[in-house]
């Protein structure tokens, strides 16, 4: 005999029961089945021979009730202790979709194929469904958005118009983030164009996008949320991968909604994880147990509300609609009253729940820091190549904004977006990229991945010339106009190429008056330009006449660098920064009370730290001597590397030092029995694992460490919330230490990953147990540039190699400013830019200045309709200012507040308020000409 509460409520004779299911097996004659409960007689029927099945109906329990059930049939007894439980009368969404991984169990091509297929059947399922009860009728969620995009890139008139039309009428749901990211590797605009599509594709269908969905990635950068709100999205659903390298952030968050507010404070989505992520559906089928072990779960975690929803992903990743969800849920409603199903978008669950709960969910201020971003490491260069390409793209917008609205193309820079956003798209590889890394399959699968990564670099670097070249009628006259991409003036070393200053080394500005320069080995003109405008151009004259040389020069004696600002020591054993200080402080900012120096490369084999490895003895060449710039490489050997190449350049009239790390990457051992056992065997989880890291320990009295990320900023520990990584962290541009007085600030322009305090990053292969994950991250003024590693037993690359090249650079300072950081770090990924003219009409005149300093203009680009300039203003020092924009061009008309959608919300003053860490997007009508 088998006796099953069914956790549900029916209702008969207009009251509700709860049924229990009773099986008996009678292998005798037709007899009498008397059923007991707890001893009382409930029910007597005839069963005949053989099994019967049949369902009884009891009074709901409203707490936890241990029965016992007792059949007896034919002078025999069968008992069965049985657990009745109350049921949860709640109504439970269903969110049906297809985990969008580009890649990994099938080519890139195939998958692209399978998720349009998907939106066909998707369509096809709601279609025949249309007259089913509500709540059981097929809805389709399109989890991201790249398949979308290439099913109206692709498809015929007609289907494309079925697509709308589907969308329209319901049976589609929009979710408005492109792909599922890795959104700690994203650049502030990158992070933004990730959400850009929605507005696009919502417009066409005629239906506002108001949720997204992020699926398998365990955490999300804090400035996510403001990325979102620029899209209009206040609906999050999260759903992480459920066990693997997840640390604690699955038993923090499932099924504890909650509004999550940006860094500004002004805007908050509806942060939503469901039980066991994106895959319950992977391995529960739809049925009685799975609703009994569903509210199971939500008496688990105490789960206060009477809607919740889950994800339906059918049978796998990149897996069709589930043909049987509707009718399933169309015969579950049907016979029971509670709990209810209904199978909806995101939006429609999101709304329901945020109109009965919304006003009584809690709060919370911080960053999710993730934990898959790490991968990026695996494949070092192109992770570079894309960071570079995503700030190129930022500053060739620019550039066609102030030169030439003609040259702005609105579809070769979505494409440009598209490759970055796809190389920082979670799926990196094959499922077995480790175990049998040399499998064509996996090779193809790469070369897919690393494309976007090059395809991304050529692009940014083909659109940049065109729009630095818009005014140009070719040819080169000795005269070199430098232009400034950024919203302030700037100062600074201009690098101009032999082949466009062979005029001359002397160069003069545009007043005539003699400018600093130097000839480098390099075969680059290093010139000091002066005062470029913000959003504007100088202008200089090369010729053949002597360099003129700077005040006060750039010095090499000892070791010790110093130009008057900064002055920096190099170990002349070791190649590494022992000294740092800010001229006229006799504070020495590197830490000597540890065991590594500024700059030192650490290699570790495996994951235990006590065997870290150092580089051999160095062997130091001055490349330059001055005075404007001076250089010095420094070679040595390094285990797991052909060699290790470290320049260390400052410049006069520079408040930074430059380093420039070049690794020359051995390739790692392969598996000595590719294939076998795959990714859970020995080697992919623990052979051949390596990782690289340069040291930058520093001792600043008191001094805190802040940390930029896209759209924000944030500390460490402080604005983490519960659940965050911390065995590593993805970083912006910089980090900062400062007390009241001093500090400095370090960049990053090509690595994004840091280890706080100690290497901690040693997290090998799977990891399945929260427990083993760091807690917490002590106050220290020590981290670790992280910047290769092969960890992953799946997805990730199983060795790099070649020269990888890695570029930083230390501002000893007084007082922390953020906005002076972010404006060193982003001068440096969007340098001054020389190009040759003979057209000597237009002016160096700014196009646009922005006050305060401290609010920074992150974005200049021509709308997409080419009639407005789309400015984007950042709260670049976390406190709220009020803005001003000067234009200088009579083309500037009227000032919109703005959108991702580059909308005219709403019309300006002169002065915008700027929240500290707000952004605020602006459309600057232009006029006709």
């Amino acid at each position: 005999m088998l006796a099953t509460p069914i956790r549900a409520l029916i209702r008969k004779n207009g009251a509700l029961f709860q049924p229990l299911q009773i099986t008996v097996e009678n292998p005798g004659s037709a007899g009498v089945a008397v059923t007991k409960l707890d001893g009382i007689e409930i029910d007597r029927r005839t069963v005949q021979s053989g099994s019967s099945t049949f369902e009884l109906y009891l009074k709901p329990v409203t707490g936890m009730q241990s029965s016992t059930v007792i059949v007896e049939l034919n002078e025999k007894r069968q008992t069965e202790k049985i657990e009745l439980k109350p049921v949860r009368q709640m109504l439970i969404y269903v969110l049906p979709h297809s985990h969008h991984d580009l890649g990994y169990t099938d080519l890139q091509a195939d998958v692209e194929e399978k998720q349009i297929r998907n939106i066909t059947r998707g369509i096809e399922l709601a279609r025949k469904t249309a007259g089913y009860p509500e709540g059981s009728r097929f809805v389709w969620n399109l989890e991201v958005l790249w398949g979308a995009d290439l099913y109206m890139q692709r498809s015929s008139d007609s289907a494309k118009a079925e697509l709308i039309d589907a969308v329209q009428k319901g049976w589609i749901g929009i979710n408005g983030s492109y792909a599922n990211e890795l959104t700690g590797l994203c650049r502030p605009e990158e992070l933004l164009q990730l959400f850009r599509y929605s507005g696009e594709f919502g417009k066409t269908c005629r239906t506002k996008v108001d949720s997204a969905m992020m699926s398998d990635v365990p955490g999300f950068s804090w400035g996510t949320v403001t990325a979102m709100a620029q899209a209009g999205i206040k609906y999050f659903s999260a759903a992480p991968n459920y066990f693997d390298r997840i640390g604690t952030f699955m038993v923090t968050w499932q099924d504890k909604p909650f509004w999550w507010i940006s860094p500004s404070g002004d805007e908050r989505v509806l942060f939503w994880v469901p039980w066991t992520g994106y895959a319950l559906s992977h391995g529960m089928k739809l049925s009685n147990d799975l609703v009994s072990k569903y509210q199971d779960r939500m008496d688990e975690v105490h789960y206060p509300y009477d809607i919740s929803y889950m994800r339906w992903s059918g049978h796998g990743d990149n897996a069709e609609p589930d043909p049987e969800i509707s009718e399933w849920v169309r015969d579950w409603n049907q016979r029971y009253e509670w709990p209810r199903f209904s199978i909806a978008s995101t939006s429609t669950a999101f709304s329901a729940f945020e109109r009965r709960y919304g006003k009584q969910l809690p709060q919370f201020q911080g960053d999710l820091t993730p934990y898959w971003e790490d991968g990026a490491g695996s494949s070092a260069l192109e992770t570079a190549m894309s960071r570079g390409a995503a700030d190129r793209l930022s500053q060739a917008t620019a550039l066609s904004a102030i030169t030439d609205f003609r040259s702005y193309s609105p579809t070769a820079y979505r494409s440009a977006w598209r490759d970055v956003l796809l190389y920082s798209e979670h799926t990196w590889g094959a499922w077995n990229s480790v175990s049998d890394s040399e499998k064509p399959f996996v090779k193809q699968q790469w070369d897919v991945k690393r494309a976007f990564a090059v395809d991304a670099d050529k692009l940014s670097q083909e659109l940049l010339n065109r729009s630095s070249d818009g005014q140009s009628t070719g040819g080169s006259s000795g005269v070199i106009e430098i232009h400034n991409s950024t919203s302030w003036d700037r100062t600074e070393i201009v690098y101009i190429p032999r082949e466009i200053s062979t005029a001359g080394d002397h160069v003069r500005d545009s007043t005539g008056k003699p400018v600093p320069s130097q000839r480098l080995t390099s075969g680059e003109l290093a010139v000091l330009a002066s005062n470029v405008p913000a959003f504007g151009m100088a202008r200089c004259t090369l010729s053949a006449k002597k360099p003129h040389s700077p005040g006060t020069p750039v010095s090499l004696k000892d070791g010790i660098l110093k130009n008057g600002i900064v002055q920096a020591k190099i170990d002349s054993l070791t190649g590494d920064i022992v000294e740092l200080k800010l001229h006229g402080e006799s504070q020495n900012l590197v830490d000597h009370q540890g065991d590594h120096n500024i700059n030192q490369f650490l290699f570790l084999a495996g994951k235990d730290v006590d065997h870290l490895q150092a580089s051999g003895p160095a062997k130091i060449v001055v490349e330059d001597q001055g005075p404007l710039v001076v250089s010095i490489r420094i070679e040595s050997s390094a285990p797991g590397c052909n060699s290790l190449v470290r320049r260390v350049r400052l410049a006069a009239n520079m408040d930074h030092l430059e380093l420039i790390n070049i690794i020359d990457k051995q390739q790692a051992p392969l598996n000595p029995h590719p294939g076998v056992g795959g990714p859970g065997e020995e080697f992919a989880q623990r052979g051949s694992k390596e990782s690289i890291q340069f040291a930058f320990p520093f001792a600043i009295p008191n001094g805190k460490m802040t940390m930029d990320i896209a759209l924000g900023n944030m500390q460490t520990e402080i604005d983490q919330l519960p659940g965050s990584c911390k065995n590593w962290l993805p970083v912006g541009r910089w980090i900062d230490i400062s007390n009241q007085d001093i500090g400095v600030t370090w960049v990053t322009q090509d690595a994004p990953l840091v280890e706080i305090g100690a290497i901690s990053a040693t997290m090998l292969g799977s990891q399945k147990d929260p427990s083993v994950w760091r807690k917490h991250i002590e106050s220290t003024q020590t981290f670790y540039s992280w910047v290769m590693n092969n960890h992953w037993g799946t997805n990730y690359r199983a060795y790099q190699q070649g020269p990888v090249t890695f570029r930083y650079a230390l501002q000893p300072h007084r007082g922390h400013n953020a906005a002076a950081s972010s404006r060193l770090a982003i001068g440096l990924s969007q340098p001054l830019l020389a190009t040759p003219v003979t057209n000597s009409d237009r002016t160096s005149n700014s196009l646009l200045r922005i006050e305060p300093s401290d609010v920074l203009a992150l974005t200049l680009k021509p709308s997409e309709d080419g009639a407005a300039w789309i400015v984007r203003l950042f709260g670049a020092s976390g406190e709220p200012r009020k803005a001003k924009l000067t234009w200088t061009s009579p083309l500037a008309g009227q000032t919109w507040r703005s959108n991702l959608a580059e909308e005219s919300l709403n019309l300006v003053g002169d002065e915008i308020g700027v929240g500290g860490w707000e952004l605020v997007t602006l459309r600057v009508e232009r006029k006709s000409q």
